[in-house]
């Protein structure tokens, strides 16, 4: 349900793009298209290994502190999954070293290229929606990294921003330090966030207790 929600937002941000009849808008779509066929398996294959370990499909159960436990027999596997999934983090919120959304060249841009005729009320949504992306993927980042869950609210939101503020801080430096790879090069980046996240789910299938 997660990954075909995931595909629908993207679906609804590529149609409202070819919606405005531009050449550039209709690029980006075209891109967007391309690299979410090679980002999203990534994302499918790492929920896959932790759904394999908590023995369940729920985010919830995936999520949870059973991570501790899964931390102790498949930290290997757990680290290829997490350096894939931070691959389809900066993909999903056109981060440097996939895009750009500063750049002015809009022949480059991949996401920031497919909004540039919105304005008002629309720009607002899709605005809102990939802070929603940020916060979703960043989330499932934070919770693998950190399992601990607090049995109180305020305590467990605390850890959870504290977790978000640190990935924060961690894209910004990624950002500072490397330049935005060019276009044919995106494609192997991502078949190889691929290839880590499918060698991920092998490890915890050759090491399974």
């Amino acid at each position: 349900v997660f990954g075909y929600l995931w595909g629908l937002a993207r679906f609804f941000t590529m149609a409202a793009a070819l919606d405005t009849v531009s050449a550039f808008e209709g690029m980006g779509a075209s891109r967007e298209a391309l690299f979410s066929c090679l980002a999203e398996p990534t994302l499918l294959l790492g929920l896959l290994a932790l759904a394999r370990e908590a023995a369940s499909f729920s985010l919830s159960d995936m999520l949870s502190v059973s991570l501790i436990r899964v931390w102790a027999l498949h930290a290997p596997a757990l680290c290829l999954v997490i350096a894939a999934l931070i691959v389809v983090f900066l993909t999903e919120n056109a981060r440097i070293p996939i895009d750009d959304p500063a750049t002015q060249l809009a022949r480059t841009m991949i996401h920031e290229v497919m909004v540039l005729d919105h304005g008002g009320p629309d720009l607002a949504l899709i605005e809102y929606a990939s802070a929603v992306k940020f916060f979703a993927l960043g989330t499932i980042l934070v919770r693998m990294v950190h399992p601990i869950r607090s049995t109180e609210f305020w305590p467990g939101a605390a850890h959870l921003l504290l977790g978000l503020v640190i990935l924060s801080i961690v894209v910004g430096v990624i950002e500072s330090t490397m330049a935005r790879f060019r276009l044919n090069r995106i494609p192997q980046f991502l078949t190889l966030s691929f290839v880590l996240s499918g060698f991920g789910v092998i490890l915890t299938l050759v090491t399974a207790p």
